[in-house]
């Protein structure tokens, strides 16, 4: 449902309660992974899960996936222990290649500064030509994620996110491909800045947006 991030308190009594029966608590890190910072979302809510998952970003797109954890739950996995895991493109050298310059790319200093400055640029530079055209729209955005929900804010769980006019984002979808910027095709994805992005792609996304909303309000 896009960017929605829990209340205070969820990812904690998640902890609790999953230590309290033991279970296990798993975060699914396939959207946040590295795109929040190096340790995905759980460094930035401070806590532990037992394991994580990660998709296709720590292959710098590629498709390449991993899961980590705990040491004594990673022993349970063949060959040292009874759990077997395998993959078609396990270990595919262009993917892991790959993979690897990403993370040495998000080592250099100030990378995820940038990446922040540039997302909170974008979504403030959207907002307020939604404003100036008098058009619903509620803005989150965390890291390097970021959501434009046509809709009054705040938007925090698929109730809320239901009341989005899906019909006035398809408008503005395609107008803003007719101006050469392409955004996810749905209301409800997740849209990320890149490294590749600079501030004058940021400038003129914003632009095109400020144009658009004006045309279709």
């Amino acid at each position: 449902m896009g960017v929605v991030p829990p209340a205070p308190g969820f990812l904690e009594g998640l902890r609790e309660i999953t230590t309290s029966c033991g279970a296990l608590l798993i975060f699914d890190e396939v959207m946040t992974g590295l795109r929040l910072g190096r340790a995905g979302y759980q460094s930035l809510c401070d806590v532990k899960p037992d394991l994580t998952t990660l998709g296709k970003i720590i292959g710098g797109g590629m498709p390449l996936a991993a899961y980590g954890g705990r040491a004594e739950l990673m022993r349970l996995v063949a060959p040292d222990g009874p759990v077997y895991q395998a993959g078609t493109l396990s270990g595919n050298p262009l993917a892991t290649a790959a993979g690897l310059t990403t993370l040495r790319l998000l080592r250099a200093p100030g990378v995820y500064e940038s990446l922040e400055a540039k997302t909170a640029q974008l979504c403030a530079g959207i907002a307020a030509a939604a404003r100036e055209a008098k058009v619903p729209f509620y803005g989150p955005h965390i890291g390097s994620m970021f959501t434009g929900f046509f809709a009054d804010g705040p938007i925090d769980d698929e109730a809320s996110a239901r009341r989005c006019d899906t019909a006035l984002f398809g408008r503005f979808h395609n107008a803003m491909l007719a101006r050469g910027i392409y955004l996810a095709p749905s209301q409800f994805e997740a849209g990320f800045v890149s490294l590749a992005h600079t501030g004058d792609d940021i400038a003129r996304t914003v632009a095109a947006a400020r144009d658009t909303l004006l045309a279709i309000a």
